[in-house]
């Protein structure tokens, strides 16, 4: 059985199985105060960190980051080090790998590409992969949905080419694990304005499990399937614009029953994002055991930053000598100049558009935060405020919460470390929803 397997997810999952309410989230995020936030929780509360990259952001060519795999994880272990986090207590994972960067070439190309980006990211140290070829490529028939045999031998290929780099590499990470299905949203987020998604129904669960099974037997991946821990659903989760969609363990009795009669699997539950504590936490009850969350810290860095720039023009707008960031302009400008990870996602009047491009829960602010006018601007607008201490009574005014914080001493009021709480406010959540008896 793949209890007993010594590692430390297959681990979690076994406890997970023989009954215990834990779970595990899976911060999906580049930005590097996310990361280092996810890192300070998982030290404050003593436990591992799951960190995820997906194909659109990180790929063996660099993704819209710039950044491969190697370097990602780099990135990562650098940022543990700078806070004495062991890296035995991180797990790297990769989302959504599969042809999703390559739907313009045909299958042979784009699933080539696909097993050297899987392979990218063993070879460099990742160890919990999402196996996922549900994209059509540009020789399948655009007016019929893929057949969901081509998708599992897809995703059997790949799983061939992660088994085969990481038999290759030095193994100095923990043997890969594997993810399978994919009722989610296209990697970048959902376009819907209203409740138009559907929950997965338990009988596609059932076929997209042993389908896949039978092409890891084909493949003889038998082994390797001994690694599956979980299947991606829509289990009635979602966020637009400016809605959420609230979590209703009613509406997914099937599809818990279904996973409860499989001795080692568990549920992968992405865009988590927005739920109300209670909601994530009967997830974890249900079986939802992995909870991917990445816009929703990304939005809370974006409102500390915005905060602490409503600030920065309050008290430094007159002064000499002081050069403003004027980040929430310059952001604006920027996405203008470069409307490519917005422009088909956000609808509307030009204020509306506006409007969403700052605020929406969709979050595609996070695109750009890389982008080097708005990265110097950061670093002008935290510099300002370092040298520059805040007034606590701006602080008071734009962030009550953090104010209280520092009153009682329990946080600092340098502009960093403002953000890095803003974000852990966020995982709170989580802690409370994966922790059994908390």
């Amino acid at each position: 059985m793949m209890i007993a397997i010594d590692h430390k997810i297959l681990s979690l999952i076994a406890k997970h199985k023989s009954g215990k309410k834990i779970g595990i989230a899976s911060v999906c995020s580049a930005n590097n105060y996310v990361i280092k936030s996810a890192i300070l929780n998982a030290k404050k509360n003593n436990k591992i960190v799951l960190i995820e990259s997906t194909s659109n952001q990180v790929d063996q060519f660099g993704g819209y980051t710039g950044i491969t795999p190697s370097v990602f994880k780099k990135i990562v272990f650098d940022i543990a080090g700078s806070v004495n986090f062991p890296k035995e207590n991180i797990i790297l994972g990769g989302d959504h790998l599969g042809p999703n960067r390559w739907q313009n070439e045909n299958s042979d190309s784009a699933m080539q590409k696909a097993k050297d980006q899987v392979s990218a990211y063993v070879e460099a140290g990742y160890s919990k992969i999402h196996l996922d070829a549900s994209m059509k490529c540009k020789d399948d028939d655009p007016d019929v949905p893929l057949n969901p045999s081509i998708i599992a031998e897809r995703s059997a290929v790949l799983c061939k080419a992660s088994e085969d780099a990481y038999n290759s590499s030095n193994k100095e990470c923990e043997r890969p694990v594997y993810v399978i299905g994919t009722d989610v949203p296209l990697p970048g987020g959902a376009k819907f304005t209203n409740n138009d998604f559907h929950i997965t129904p338990a009988d596609e669960v059932e076929e997209t499990i042993q389908l896949t099974k039978n092409a890891f037997e084909k493949y003889g991946l038998d082994e390797a399937w001994e690694r599956v821990i979980s299947v991606v659903v829509q289990p009635g989760v979602e966020f637009g614009d400016a809605e959420i969609f609230d979590y209703d363990r009613n509406k997914a009795v099937e599809l818990i029953k279904l996973i409860e009669s499989n001795e080692n699997l568990v549920y992968e539950a992405h865009s988590t994002d927005y739920q109300r504590k209670i909601n994530l936490k009967q997830m974890v009850e249900d079986h939802f055991t992995i909870l991917k969350v990445g816009p929703w810290l990304t939005f809370a860095f974006r409102e500390a930053a915005f905060a602490l720039s409503l600030i920065e023009k309050e008290y430094l707008s007159n002064k000499k000598n002081v050069k403003l960031s004027d980040l929430m302009e310059v952001i604006e400008d920027r996405m203008l100049k470069n409307p490519v990870y917005w422009e088909k996602y956000y609808n509307g009047t030009v204020d509306e558009k506006k409007f969403k491009r700052r605020y929406s829960y969709s979050d595609r602010i996070r695109y750009y935060w890389n982008d080097s006018f708005v990265n110097e601007s950061l670093i002008i607008l935290i510099k300002n405020l370092t040298e520059n201490k805040i007034p606590h009574a701006l602080i008071s005014q734009f962030l009550p919460g953090e104010y209280q914080m520092i009153l009682d001493g329990s946080l600092t009021d340098h502009p960093q470390e403002i953000i890095t709480k803003k974000i852990l406010d966020v995982l709170e959540n989580y802690n409370y929803a994966v922790n059994e008896g908390e």
